[in-house]
């Protein structure tokens, strides 16, 4: 894959080479993202942010990751803020901003609509989430976190057994990531879902047709034992045709420290990739499992740093004038952060 000038849409563009090729870049970022050493490599540039849909860590990912590139951002945060709620095209408003930037990240409730806002862009588009489609650096960011938590178990991704557990049907990080795994080998999915919110049939059907072993289940209990990874996901409302229909799967599945004692092997990974929903009637993640040391949810957010910078570096082709741009940082001290 050559990633200069291009635009990342789909977790579909990428083969294991390319992975390999992003995780390498992002592994470098290590120092950038610890505060330890300063690049000013795209020092001038500019990063739209395009984020019109409700976003917290995804968009201050992005623009983290460009700020420590030594870059500047500008953000639209609600639709309503964008003259696309004036009746402006996709077509006309990637005219327009393209023009501003040099990169853009956008996420976009409609399935499709950031590939279509990238066809009339002049400038590279990263795909920040679009709809219940797809949203490729969450899933590179996952998959990077899953081989640094099984690396540090002596473990590679090839023979994974991971659960998939929640809103299946609606959840584009799952999408992703399921699209992602499937370039391993002999991936034991189980997918854990209650009816009506399984993962998409066509979606089970393209696991299968590349030779992964694919279970279903709705008990938790069942799918969740004997398993590598336990990825799990909120039930998405924004996604439901009403509010009352999204309520009916509200808190159908919390995982809690007495339920993964009961049922994970001992050194199982807890993954999310957020927001976790904190209501006392829709928790997902129970609060009792904060001090589970395989709880990896703020490792995998830390991660998504140096995922998105390694994607900036290759898109603007820079990855290999990071270092020449760097110095030492002067203002941190190992006293003020942990």
């Amino acid at each position: 894959m050559n990633f200069v000038g291009s635009h990342i849409l789909s977790v579909d563009q990428f083969d294991r080479s390319a992975m390999e090729q992003v995780f390498s870049v992002a592994d470098e970022m290590t120092p950038y993202a610890l505060r330890r050493r300063i690049t000013r490599v795209l020092e001038g540039a500019i990063l739209s942010n395009m984020f019109l849909e409700p976003s917290t860590r995804t968009r201050i990912s992005f623009g983290c990751a460009f700020n420590m590139l030594g870059g500047e951002v500008r953000e639209t945060t609600e639709l309503k803020a964008s003259a696309l709620a004036k009746g402006e095209s996709l077509h006309d408003t990637a005219r327009v901003l393209s023009g501003y930037s040099d990169v853009i990240a956008m996420r976009h409730p409609d399935a499709g609509s950031v590939a279509e806002f990238a066809q009339a862009s002049r400038v590279p588009v990263l795909n920040a989430g679009d709809g219940p489609n797809e949203h490729p650096s969450q899933a590179l960011l996952d998959l990077y976190t899953i081989r640094k938590e099984l690396k540090s178990r002596d473990r590679g991704v090839d023979g994974l057994r991971i659960a998939m557990v929640g809103d299946l049907k609606y959840g584009r990080a799952v999408h992703s990531l399921c699209k992602l795994l499937s370039l391993h080998d002999r991936i034991h999915y189980k997918l854990v879902a209650p009816p009506g919110l399984g993962l998409p049939g066509d979606m089970v059907e393209r696991l299968r047709e590349k030779d992964h072993q694919v279970s279903e289940y709705e008990q938790l209990e069942m799918g969740i034992d004997h398993v590598d990874i336990v990825y799990v996901t909120r039930t998405q409302e924004e996604r439901f045709p009403s509010q009352e229909e999204a309520d009916r799967y509200r808190g159908l599945f919390r995982l809690n420290q007495a339920i993964y004692t009961q049922h994970c092997e001992p050194n199982t990974v807890i993954m999310h990739p957020l927001p976790r929903d904190s209501r006392a009637q829709a928790q997902e993640l129970d609060d009792d499992l904060i001090e589970n040391p395989n709880l990896a949810i703020f490792r995998q957010t830390d991660n998504g740093v140096l995922v998105r910078m390694a994607l900036f570096a290759l898109v603007l082709d820079v990855a290999d004038e990071v270092h020449n741009h760097a110095q030492p940082v002067t203002w941190y001290t190992a006293k003020r952060f942990t």
